[in-house]
């Protein structure tokens, strides 16, 4: 039986990556969207936003009357809120979604990252109120103005971790096209499996995955994810200062982070199947060296990305000039 090179035709070599064509164009779309109906987005958000907030003033009259019967109301309502507003525009699901579509990583891993980020965004809003309202004594404005800067710490850290990805990403396109080429033969109708040595990459190596479990980028998207702490969260606990009740305006901002995590999660989830599934189409038949381009390429884009979110945020964010009034 003859043997022929592994080596593909270059002409034929971007007919492999149709799931990363395929990615560009979706993303492209999500984008022009959102661009386009921003305004009645934020329109309806802040609509959504008021309704919400007199749902959960109520439930908090409610639960400083009698504790008992409508404390878990109030935390079931919590979570709901927590689940639809993780739905909706927010920096913490384009880091999260931007990682995992453009580095290696275990789902598992994945999944403690949006815990941990959620965890971690209602632990902040709950020691804000505490230090600001309990400690400190100092008036509403103070807090959200204390907020503001909190959020603007968030998004530098979004542009620190996007300069981050963007350099590791170069660092090992770098070394990859230093790498001289090498082709191994193969017979035809060889069946490809983990250990062929056929010169093509099937899965993301065990030495991939830890560079996507590298626990300085991993504390960089906990804390740029949860150090913006929510504004829900943050109305549910001031008003339950006011009223009395703010054990059960804590046990509310953790339920709410609770019900966050569970969409950052789901999301977290989809995008690593889909970027598993582009893997494994395209690993059996892209060459090695072609395939690594390609994926410190798009690693470059996603901190590009991150990068200029973080720019566009900052530049974006205004301080609250008034305290909330719960209604």
């Amino acid at each position: 039986m003859s043997v022929i090179s592994s080596s593909r035709p270059h002409s034929r070599r971007w007919v492999h990556l149709w799931p990363l064509v395929l990615f560009l164009i979706v993303s492209g779309v999500v984008l022009y969207s959102l661009w386009h109906y921003w305004p009645q987005i934020i329109l309806n958000s802040a609509i959504w936003q008021k309704s919400i907030n007199q749902q959960m003033s109520a439930l908090l009259r409610e639960v400083a009357e009698n504790p008992a019967r409508a404390g878990w109301s109030l935390l079931s309502f919590s979570f709901v809120y927590g689940v639809l507003h993780a739905l909706g525009p927010g920096h913490g699901k384009v880091v999260i979604t931007t990682w995992l579509a453009t580095h290696p990583s275990r789902l598992k891993s994945s999944l403690k990252l949006t815990f941990a980020a959620s965890l971690l965004q209602g632990l902040v809003a709950i020691s804000l109120v505490t230090v600001v309202l309990g400690i400190l004594a100092l008036p509403s404005r103070q807090l959200h103005l204390s907020s503001f800067w909190l959020e603007k710490g968030s998004y530098l850290l979004v542009g620190i971790l996007g300069l981050m990805l963007c350099g590791r990403a170069l660092r090992n396109l770098q070394r990859v096209l230093r790498k001289p080429k090498r082709f191994t033969a193969f017979k035809p109708h060889h069946e490809h499996h983990e250990k062929c040595d056929c010169g093509h990459q099937h899965l993301p190596t065990e030495k991939q995955l830890e560079a996507g479990e590298d626990w300085r980028a991993r504390a960089m998207i906990i804390l740029s994810m949860g150090m913006r702490p929510c504004s829900g969260a943050i109305m549910v606990l001031l008003f339950s200062k006011v009223i009395g009740v703010y054990g059960w305006g804590m046990l509310s901002a953790l339920t709410m982070a609770a019900g966050t995590s569970i969409t950052i999660s789901g999301l977290a989830f989809l995008v690593h199947g889909f970027r598993t599934l582009a893997v494994r189409i395209s690993g059996n038949q892209a060459p090695v060296l072609w395939r690594q381009v390609t994926w410190a390429t798009l690693a470059f884009a996603g901190g590009g990305i991150l990068v200029l979110a973080a720019a566009v945020m900052w530049l974006s964010a205004q301080p609250v000039m008034r305290g909330i009034r719960p209604f």
